[in-house]
């Protein structure tokens, strides 16, 4: 096919040798199966501010480090360098998560360089050569269903011992590859941590991957995985070889709301004598 004229500084710098195809074009990026040196490979073009189309963009961003201070506050402010240096940021996100995951143990595709706002990463095919379907492409028996929610049910714990929830898990974002399935499009990757809504975007995560293949293994239903792999990662309990159940029962025992406000009343007032300490001292 025409070389499309994104890729002119990667073909004139040696990093694209031809555009074979293009693969996908999606809301926030289109993918293109290039040639590399000689190897078949995934170019994932991302699309500038004003065409994509993803929703709550702020909701995701929240908690995630950037390059420096002078960033954080453009980007904040929402000036015309902060808007441009957000853009950079989000792009980057899938960039620094796919290494980040990668290294964990976490099947995703391998990242070969990113320049130029594109992302060079491996092609990930199936047992004939050819592009990996997605797993809402393919039709599953019950066994299938349960082999690959456990699969996944061990990505995402990996995932998470690794600080990183992935936002928008279902299955028009896992390959299905010829050693087994590939997570993909972690843009919107959310720091674990650092996040309000993490809990709630991992509990949706596992929500939607159960949904689909209890459509296959309707047993799968009644499993409560989500929100006991939240309870030990809440707990400090979580780790690649937890245990799980896929049960989760949930406590009876009450809040104890008024220790609760005591022990910040206690803090607030031992910060206020410490502030008046030095207030006296200077």
């Amino acid at each position: 096919m025409r070389t499309p004229e994104c890729f002119d500084d990667l073909v004139s710098n040696g990093l694209v040798d031809e555009v074979v195809s293009r693969l996908m074009s999606g809301k926030e990026a289109d993918v293109y199966v290039v040639l590399s040196k000689g190897e078949l490979c995934c170019a994932k073009v991302y699309k500038n501010a004003r065409t994509r189309s993803f929703s709550q963009l702020a909701q995701y961003q929240e908690g995630r480090k950037g390059r420096n201070s002078r960033q954080a506050r453009a980007i904040q402010k929402n000036s015309k360098y902060g808007r441009k240096e957000a853009e950079s940021a989000w792009k980057n996100s899938e960039v620094d998560a796919l290494r980040t995951l990668a290294d964990a143990g976490v099947r995703v595709p391998q990242v070969h360089d990113y320049t130029g706002g594109i992302l060079l990463m491996e092609f990930v095919s199936d047992g004939d050569g050819n592009a990996a379907p997605r797993l809402n492409d393919i039709r599953l028996t019950a066994a299938e269903a349960r082999e690959y929610f456990t699969q996944l049910i061990h990505q995402i714990v990996l995932m998470l011992c690794a600080g990183i929830i992935h936002g928008d898990l279902s299955e028009y974002n896992v390959l299905v590859g010829i050693d087994g399935l590939v997570i993909i499009d972690l843009p919107q990757a959310v720091n674990a941590s650092g996040n309000n809504n993490a809990r709630s975007m991992l509990e949706r995560d596992v929500e939607n991957i159960t949904a689909y293949f209890g459509q296959f293994a309707p047993e799968l239903l009644s499993t409560d995985y989500g929100r006991e792999i939240w309870r030990l990662y809440a707990g400090g309990k979580l780790t690649p070889d937890s245990p799980l159940t896929g049960v989760f029962v949930q406590s009876d025992i009450p809040a104890d709301v008024r220790g609760v406000m005591r022990d910040i009343d206690y803090a607030r007032i031992l910060n206020e004598r410490t502030l008046a300490r030095k207030a006296l001292q200077s």
